[in-house]
């Protein structure tokens, strides 16, 4: 798969800004299943851009104004290549006691740590939980059975919270966006004891997710000998190829796209932003256009995955009943 993304973000303030810097978290993260085949970053008052990386690895554009001003765009384009990759091949519904073990040890835990302890975002006490996991299924499944829960116990609305709001104040409106959806995950999973960590990136826009107007957040957790899954609680989906990975970090402040400090005698700004994904042929040159389209592609890539490794859960299930039931032959 390819995609071409476009990001683009207006600041505009109500009196002319003396110096200001910014930093940047967009770039598409280099992956086993993402290559960035073309990059450009640019603003448009031609002000020096600097690249490093931030305390996670993740590269990062700083940008430092000189010169007075009232408003500056800021524009990021990529070309990338997403590999198709399958992970239910790798997951299991067996409940493995020796997993159980492993989340519950110390060496995990001081491994795991940066992403086991609670945050500010993703504050939640045992009590204040509204999902408790079930010991007799696997960790997959309570992960994949909250993932569902969440979709479809919270309604995705704009407006209602902002990038401060916890997931006490989110149960308690019922509605959010995916950053909202993501911390409550986050939290529930380490009440758990399983890693989570926040993810931030961008969402093929030829399906109708929720969330694929701006950039987008998921968590991923890390299971026992399977590694570090994605799960989607706004769409509830498991990522795919139609998740494009920027960063991942504790929370949303770890991977906020844009953060600034100004300096001046403006005491309000707006911000907009817009954020196109757009499905492209590979035979395509590897050029950016600020005009460019192509019609969005179909993928059911994500449904076949699922109906297939459901049925391989259902007939793994039905083997491990006769070997420990030889007499069984039922087929319930």
């Amino acid at each position: 798969m390819e995609y071409t993304i476009k990001y683009k973000a207006v600041n505009t303030y109500d009196a002319l800004i003396d110096e200001a810097f910014w930093q940047f978290l967009l770039r598409p993260e280099e992956n086993t299943t993402q290559n960035v085949r073309m990059a450009r970053f640019t603003n448009s008052a031609n002000a020096i851009v600097d690249t490093s990386t931030n305390t996670f690895g993740f590269p990062i554009c700083r940008v430092h104004l000189k010169k007075p001003l009232d408003k500056i765009s800021f524009e990021a384009s990529y070309i990338i290549s997403k590999q198709i990759e399958n992970p239910f091949s790798a997951l299991d519904s067996v409940v493995n006691s020796a997993h159980q073990d492993q989340i519950r040890s110390i060496d995990f835990k001081i491994e795991h740590e940066r992403f086991l302890s609670a945050t500010p975002l993703t504050q939640l006490s045992v009590e204040q939980a509204p999902f408790s996991f079930d010991q007799a299924r696997s960790i997959f499944d309570n992960l994949n059975d909250l993932n569902s829960w969440l979709y479809h116990n919270f309604n995705f609305k704009t407006k209602v919270t902002d990038v401060n709001t916890t997931p006490v104040e989110f149960i308690e409106k019922g509605a959010g966006v995916c950053q909202d959806f993501t911390h409550l995950f986050l939290a529930i999973a380490r009440i758990n004891h399983i890693p989570a960590r926040y993810t931030s990136g961008y969402l093929h826009q030829g399906n109708g997710y929720q969330g694929d107007s701006q950039m987008h957040a998921w968590a991923e957790c890390y299971i026992p000998e399977k590694g570090w899954i994605g799960f989607d609680p706004a769409n509830n989906l498991i990522a795919l190829e139609n998740h494009i990975k920027v960063a991942h970090g504790k929370d949303y402040t770890d991977c906020a796209p844009i953060k600034g400090v100004i300096y001046g005698n403006s005491k309000k700004n707006e911000t907009t932003y817009t954020v196109e994904v757009e499905a492209r042929e590979a035979s395509d040159p590897d050029v950016i256009l600020t005009s460019e389209t192509y019609a969005p592609m179909p993928f059911k890539q994500q449904l076949a995955f699922q109906a297939q490794w459901q049925q391989q859960q259902y007939q793994q299930q039905q083997q491990l009943r006769q070997q420990q039931n030889p007499t069984d032959t039922s087929q319930n």
